[in-house]
Parts: C-alpha cells; sequence; structure tokens
C-alpha cells in the first residue's frame, strides 16, 4: 500500500518522498497541482495526486488505501485550520499511522499569540485514534537560502543578531526521523524534537557558505529596527516580532537534541556539510 506524503513538494516533504522511493516504498504525493515543476521533478514512480487542505473533500482519492500518512500541518505560516477534519477523513479511509511536522515551542503557554492556533492541532493528532508520531524540529538549515539573492550579486548578508545560536537541523535529517516513524514500529506515541548536532552562530553560518562557495561574505548586521523594515514585505509582523523576541537570547536556540541520532542510528548533518551540499545555491 502507498504511503501518503502531503506537503511534498517542500523542503522536508520533497526530503520525505526520496527516502522513502530510495527504500524501496511505494509513495504517493499530495499536492494542489500536480502539474508544478516541483511536482514534475519528483521521483519517477511516484503517484502524484491533486488535493486540497482547504477542501478536504478533495483528499478522497489521496487517501483510498492508505494506513500510514505523513501530515504537514502548517500551510505557509498559518496553521492547518482543516486539521480535526482531515484527521477523521484519514481515519474512515483506514489510514493507521500519521507523522505530523508541526511547530511547537514548549516554553510558552497554550493561549500564547504564536502557539495558540497550533495547540488544538496537536491535542487532534493525539484524540485522534491513530498511531501517531509528533515531529518539531529546530531551525532548518535551509532557512539560510533568504540570504542566496545578497549573497550572489553583493557577497553580503544582511541580519540582525549575528551572535545568535542555533543548533540548525539538516532537512533531510528531520526527513529521516519521519521515515523511520513512518516505516518502524516503537514511535506511536512519541514527540522527536530533531536539531542538528551542533549550534552555529549566524556569522559562522555566513563564514561556511563564503567557505563552500570560495568567496568570502561579509556579515552586515542590522539592529532590530532595520530588520523590521528589511523583513516587512517577507514575514508576517507577528513572526518578525518573534524572531527579534528570539535574537535578544543569543543561545535560546542552542539546544542540541539526541533525536535524529537516537531514531536514525547516526549523527546529524553539520551545516558545513549542508553549505557545501547546497553552495550551488548561493553562487
Amino acid at each position: 500500500m502507498p504511503i501518503l506524503v502531503t506537503g511534498a513538494t517542500g523542503t522536508v516533504g520533497g526530503s520525505v518522498v526520496r527516502q522513502l522511493v530510495s527504500a524501496g516504498h511505494d509513495v504517493r504525493a499530495l499536492t494542489r497541482d500536480p502539474a508544478s515543476p516541483a511536482a514534475a521533478a519528483l521521483p519517477s514512480g511516484v503517484e502524484v495526486v491533486a488535493g486540497d487542505f482547504a477542501r478536504p473533500h478533495t483528499l478522497a482519492r489521496a487517501l483510498r488505501g492508505v494506513t500510514r500518512m505523513h501530515l504537514v500541518a502548517m500551510d505557509g505560516y498559518g496553521p492547518l485550520s482543516t486539521g480535526v477534519e482531515i484527521l477523521e477523513l484519514a481515519r474512515q479511509a483506514g489510514v493507521r499511522r500519521v507523522t505530523h511536522l508541526g511547530h511547537n515551542d514548549p516554553s510558552r503557554a497554550d493561549d500564547d499569540p504564536l502557539e495558540a492556533p497550533h495547540r488544538p492541532l496537536h491535542r487532534a493528532v493525539e484524540n485522534s485514534g491513530l498511531e501517531w508520531t509528533h515531529v518539531f524540529p529546530g531551525e532548518f538549515m535551509a532557512n539560510t537560502r533568504e540570504w542566496a539573492a545578497g549573497i550572489r550579486t553583493e557577497g553580503v548578508v544582511r541580519a540582525p543578531f549575528g551572535d545568535w545560536n542555533s543548533a540548525l537541523v539538516h532537512e533531510g535529517d528531520i526527513a529521516a526521523v519521519i521515515v523511520a516513524a513512518l516505516t518502524e514500529d516503537g514511535h506511536d506515541g512519541r514527540v522527536y524534537q530533531p536539531t542538528g548536532p551542533e549550534s552555529v552562530r549566524r556569522r559562522d553560518a555566513v563564514r561556511m557558505i563564503g567557505e563552500a562557495i570560495g568567496r568570502p561574505v561579509r556579515f552586515d548586521e542590522l539592529t532590530p529596527e532595520q530588520a523590521r523594515e528589511y523583513w516587512k514585505d517577507t514575514y508576517p509582523a507577528e513572526v518578525v516580532e518573534w524572531f527579534l523576541e528570539m535574537g535578544r537570547y543569543l543561545d535560546g536556540n542552542a539546544w542540541v537534541a539526541p533525536d535524529v541520532e537516537q531514531v536514525t542510528g547516526r549523527p546529524g548533518r553539520t551545516f558545513r556539510q549542508w553549505a557545501a551540499e547546497h553552495a550551488d545555491d548561493f553562487r
């Protein structure tokens, strides 16, 4: 039976698809637009099916004959408001196991403005009657791609908090945790928080990208006020304020979790490795 991967054209979802295919599993990929270039780039043999989270009734074909499903619970920067309905449709269709890639900051209360939209979905997953696994990763290494244009055109990264420490995590390692939870027993009811194997300062990440592309990249540190202006057309205002609040605590995202190695049996990949793999994105 195929494994259904939602968010299959995304950063993590695409890696989940590739790893499942590589391991010999049949994969069904859900996308709004099967004709998109991102869908066309999925590995051969993947069954690409149209469906839209905003219209759960469109998921019937995608769920047919599926017993395992990966659920991406974010749509852009907003939580998946139809998650409860989708989970019930999945259960009725015969899905027995679900992995949930979402967001959670355990230091914040349920009624925190950034957490309140997500916590009901967490509980819905847990109360769905399915075997479930939450995956709440740290900051993606792939997020540094937002620096690519400035590096290519000017050799400069402009961002606040150069000494901000983050245990950046490789998208392939997040996907590997998800694949293990989908294909192996023993992960039911678990909450994984995959991070990278080391904490990386923002200015050091910039330096490592420069080393990967073979030319120096300058880091220009923005003040919080400058960052608000710089990000205003890129992120919602509440996300910008969240970034700036986190940045005031320079080691606030530096915690290194053991989850990647414990689940996959190997250490997570370093940012230096990621930069070397993705050097062409910055050239």
